[in-house]
């Protein structure tokens, strides 16, 4: 995909952090203000990364999965085996057979490590490396 908008306004949130105690970020709320997530409370100790992929490649105008949930990505744009930066990652997180996951943007990778961009990473956006034996699927964005 050329236009890749949507990977740049993720680089601007690196460095967005949650908030210690009872306050909210409203940098981190504003992930959960898509229609598709209204008529719920969200806090920034909400698990957020997906609410952060779907924020940025909405308001960029591309393919989103609607869903909090980070395996939501699955079926979102196509399946590549040679991802290039700003592609999006989909992890598992506890089992491979589990719900639960995890979804941020490739960076790079080494022979062990997956490096992602992604949101509510150490609670916050920053590049982060996982193993590679957690990956799931790599998926390019139409």
């Amino acid at each position: 995909m050329e236009n890749r908008l949507y990977f740049l306004k993720a680089l601007t949130q690196y460095g967005i952090v949650e908030f210690s105690g009872i306050e909210d970020n409203p940098e981190i709320l504003k992930y959960f203000s898509l229609e598709e997530f209204k008529g719920a409370h969200y806090k920034d100790e909400t698990a957020w990364c997906s609410a952060f992929v779907n924020w940025c490649c909405k308001t960029s105008g591309v393919s989103y999965s609607g869903a909090l949930d980070a395996r939501s990505w699955l079926t979102v744009g196509n399946q590549t085996t040679k991802p290039v930066p700003g592609d999006i990652v989909v992890l598992w997180r506890e089992n491979p057979d589990s719900w639960k996951g995890h979804v941020g943007f490739y960076i790079s990778e080494d022979r062990n490590r997956i490096y992602m961009l992604g949101g509510n990473q150490k609670n916050a956006v920053n590049i982060s490396a996982y193993p590679k034996e957690r990956l799931l699927q790599y998926r390019e964005l139409c």
